[in-house]
């Protein structure tokens, strides 16, 4: 049996530190994932390395069988007193490799791009984790004092140092169902060649799209979406190898980007990287004001929220490319997002994330909304049908994130995907890479590097270039967010659009800041 314990997402205490010096100024957020503490225990200038040394803890993480939660760990540093901020890079890939360190029970496990560092359970359990010391090392001596990717680090560099979290989920690897075979309600969804069955995804390699062939998939009623896929019955696409198609293994953030997270993000770019990402502004919620239920305030200096554990709307396409990139992580795909939602279960007709048909809307908060308010709507699970909440801030809009699940609750009374991602269904909109037009497929997966364009005019864009929308700077001569879907569907829809099969908007790529649309990032398990 899955068993969730993720009841609310919490991000990130920020300290600040310096090679030169130890100089901790926490900044108190009252949250369940906390990084306290924070040091350099050791300069190596020969080496060019220093050991960042921190507590980390968070409430209901577990390991089972099937899968596990984990902390992604990133290092910010600043040479300028926090003006400008850059991207960390850790010195070794590799399971908890030489010179970092956690307490007995848990891994350290560094990508090979080492940008980041997975932290989590090394054998079964479950349970608040409260780690101390915990020790990763940082290769200054490769990173930049700016972005001419000249001028380095040097021992005497004063720096500050922000060391940064964000609660992911593990999914194994393993063959899946797209599509759940209800032809005639569905719109868009996947099906194996046009048998109007559930599609299995069996391994990470080429596949045809349309055409009616032998191992093709297919779907049911392309022209009834928002954006029709360019391939049906009688004409095929190739989906290459490279494309992540979700049957590989990946980690993916347990919630929605939250108001607290955005702001964390927004708020260490540059001025001008800011006027680029500023949902408050016309293209975005044109207010400072509570619209929506959405609290970012900005005008100058930094941003601010009144409701830290609330999913953000209003994100962009590219607004959410460009917070990806700065975490180092990337979009996940259309067929990922099924993954997370069904798992290795077979295809249950007209099913929402937490894998039935079954669904009841949230309609009473109880308790301020501080991160601690509850709903007590019986049986709720989602957040959909464009309620007006009685109790709480009232109004109609999205929930904080995790607000369905307890330690006790069942994955369907808790909203849960498959392997314990909330909210995969409502809320908010997901956003993906669709396999619907040419500017998807040519996605392969690449990770972002913490590094946002500062190039005039396009300043605080992300800049992987297998990313759709990056053409907003021209490149390939498309401008827009074309290549990108939205799935899962968000609180003013009704039941059809947060199935997890349906694909009204399975290949609408736009670079609108929807007021109903969020984010959630993903990495390649590497």
């Amino acid at each position: 049996m899955i068993r969730y314990y993720c009841y609310t997402k919490y991000i990130i205490l920020v300290f600040v530190t310096g090679i030169l010096f130890s100089f901790i100024a926490p900044r108190a957020l009252a949250n369940n994932l906390t990084v306290s503490s924070v040091s350099l225990v050791s300069l190596n200038a020969s080496a060019k390395t220093a050991v960042v040394q921190f507590n980390l803890s968070w409430n209901n993480s577990w390991r089972n069988s099937t899968n596990y939660d984990a902390v992604w760990v990133f290092i910010k540093y600043s040479t300028d007193t926090g003006s400008t901020w850059a991207h960390g890079t850790l010195t070794t890939s590799g399971t908890n490799p030489t010179g970092f360190s956690a307490p007995t029970g848990y891994d350290i496990i560094v990508p090979t791009d080492k940008k980041g560092c997975f932290i989590q359970r090394s054998s079964s359990g479950q349970g608040n984790v409260s780690l101390s010391t915990v020790k990763i090392v940082w290769n200054w001596g490769s990173d930049k004092l700016s972005e001419d990717g000249v001028t380095a680090i040097s021992a005497s560099t004063v720096a500050r140092v922000k060391v940064l979290g964000i609660e992911m989920v593990y999914i194994p690897a393993g063959s899946f169902y797209v599509g759940d075979g209800t032809s005639s309600t569905i719109t868009g969804q996947f099906e194996s060649r046009t048998n109007g069955t559930a599609a299995q995804i069996t391994s990470e390699d080429q596949l045809t799209l349309g055409g009616g062939g032998e191992g093709s998939i297919g779907n049911n009623n392309g022209s009834g979406m928002a954006t029709a896929d360019d391939f049906n019955d009688s004409t095929s696409k190739t989906l290459p190898a490279d494309f992540p198609k979700g049957y590989s293994a990946f980690y993916m953030m347990k919630y929605e980007i939250t108001e607290d997270e955005w702001i964390e993000f927004f708020n260490i770019l540059t001025d001008a990287q800011k006027t680029t990402r500023d949902i408050t502004s016309a293209t975005g919620k044109n207010s400072d004001d509570v619209v929506n239920r959405n609290t970012v305030a900005w005008a100058s200096g930094n941003a601010t929220t009144a409701r830290k554990d609330r999913a953000c709307g209003y994100l962009s396409w590219m607004d959410f490319c460009a917070y990806a990139d700065w975490a180092a992580l990337r979009p996940m795909t259309e067929l990922e997002y099924e993954k997370a939602c069904r798992g290795s279960n077979a295809a249950v007709a007209n099913e929402y994330a937490w894998g039935d048909a079954s669904v009841t809307a949230a309609v009473t908060i109880s308790g301020t909304e501080d991160g601690t308010e509850t709903i007590t709507t019986s049986d709720a699970n989602c957040c959909y049908n464009n309620q007006t909440f009685s109790g709480g801030d009232g109004n109609s809009g999205p929930l904080r994130v995790g607000i369905f699940a307890t330690s006790t609750s069942s994955r369907s009374r808790a909203g849960a995907g498959y392997y314990g991602n909330m909210e995969l269904s409502g809320n908010l909109w997901e956003k993906a890479v669709t396999v619907g037009n040419t500017y998807g497929r040519v996605f392969t997966g690449t990770h972002g590097d913490g590094v946002l364009t500062a190039t005039a005019s396009y300043e605080g864009n992300a800049t992987n270039t297998d990313w759709p929308g990056i053409d907003e700077i021209p490149s390939r001569g498309v401008t827009g967010a074309v290549g990108s879907c939205l799935k899962g569907g968000e609180y003013v829809n009704g039941t059809a659009y947060i199935r997890v099969s349906d694909r009204i908007n399975g290949a609408a790529g736009s670079l609108t800041r929807f007021y109903h649309a969020g984010g959630r990032a993903v990495r390649t398990a590497s």
